[in-house]
């Protein structure tokens, strides 16, 4: 800590979903790297944020929205033993969506190189046993993946939002 500026003052400060993804983008074109995502509990407000972004195109490979659990498995390579045991909202789930998705939008044979993962109870019901607000969120990178597990508080609308927001905020943090 310098003159009580917490280090990790860049996850401390408030930025819009708009700096946020911004600053996301600048990071992976200085390491020449690309992005895709993976959106269930978002619906595609994720990979939206970042393609509200001028010359998102040079990083961004694309999103895929697999709202219905059987596109986890299909599309994402999601384990079916896992989702059958736990279902969709499952922090494991959330690990290999992000894993998956950057395969699945890599293009000719090499995988993307930061995955995006979003899954979760956006309400009005419970899902698979957990409650309204449970959002598991994660990062795929060559150097390993992350999933950050929490509760957000709140109607629909906002439990989505601010787990995108959330979403972008850790990749940033991841690179």
């Amino acid at each position: 800590m310098i003159d009580g500026v917490p280090d990790d003052l860049d996850e401390t400060v408030v930025r819009t979903p708009f700096e946020s993804a911004s600053l996301l983008l600048d990071r992976l074109a200085e390491l020449g790297w690309t992005v895709a995502v993976a959106e269930s509990l978002t619906g595609g407000l994720v990979v939206s944020s970042l393609v509200d972004v001028p010359g998102a195109s040079r990083v961004v490979r694309g999103g895929v929205v697999a709202y219905a659990t059987d596109l986890k498995h299909g599309v994402l390579g999601v384990d079916q033993a896992l989702l059958d045991a736990h279902g969709a909202v499952h922090p494991r789930v959330a690990r290999q969506m992000a894993r998956g998705v950057r395969d699945a939008l890599g293009r000719d044979g090499v995988a993307a190189d930061v995955g995006i993962a979003t899954t979760g109870v956006a309400g009005p019901d419970e899902q698979d046993g957990q409650p309204v607000g449970t959002v598991h969120i994660a990062v795929s990178t060559p150097l390993g993946t992350r999933v950050d597990s929490l509760v957000i508080a709140g109607d629909r609308d906002r439990i989505r939002r601010e787990t995108a927001h959330l979403a972008v905020r850790r990749a940033l943090a991841a690179l």
